[in-house]
């Protein structure tokens, strides 16, 4: 057993206990000799924008809800220790019964690593890609519900000026690109 099986494991927790099982698991690592087997924990996330009461507002969301990635090296006592750990329920492990935790492949880690460093606020083309004369309906504010055609795009203010019928008589909006959806 004096090989080293350093890695990167998952750990199959609680939905939405994600983050209480890395505040546990940091505050092991500094006041424990868990310390010296588990070197980081990591909970990939991504930055989703909403709509709330009519503003934006940007809110992080677990990519992989349920799971805790660790780099652990998995000697002695550690997985016993890592499992009972609050609100974790086991590794992620082969089929087999009694089979040791699955280590990520390196590829893995990196593509895991990579995704949680590049999802950041949504991007340009995501956000302002509509055109003129599309139809949309208005899915916030005191318009929600109507439909509208675009006759304007504002590509660095994300605002779009739609015509919507109102009392039978078109009438301009301008509304944020998070204000309407594609029908």
């Amino acid at each position: 057993m004096s090989e080293s099986k350093r890695g990167w494991y998952v750990l199959r927790a609680i939905s939405g206990k994600e983050a209480k099982v890395k505040e546990i698991l940091d505050a092991q690592i500094k006041n424990t000799d868990l310390g010296n087997y588990l070197f980081q924990v990591l909970i990939p996330t991504e930055k989703v924008m909403a709509v709330r009461n009519g503003k934006k507002v940007i809110k992080e969301r677990n990519l992989y809800s349920g799971y805790v990635f660790i780099e652990a090296d998995l000697r002695g006592e550690v997985i016993h220790t890592l499992t009972n750990t609050t609100n974790v329920i086991d590794f992620l492990r082969g089929r087999e019964k009694g089979s040791q935790p699955e280590r990520l492949r390196e590829s893995e880690v990196m593509r895991m690593l990579g995704a949680a460093d590049d999802l950041g606020v949504p991007g340009e083309n995501e956000v302002n890609d509509y055109i003129v004369g599309e139809t949309v309906m208005v899915n916030d504010g005191s318009f929600k519900g109507f439909t509208g055609t675009i006759e304007k795009v504002d590509r660095e203010k994300k605002k779009l000026t739609i015509m919507v019928k109102i009392f039978g008589r078109p009438n301009p909006l301008e509304l944020d690109n998070s204000q309407v959806e594609r029908e």
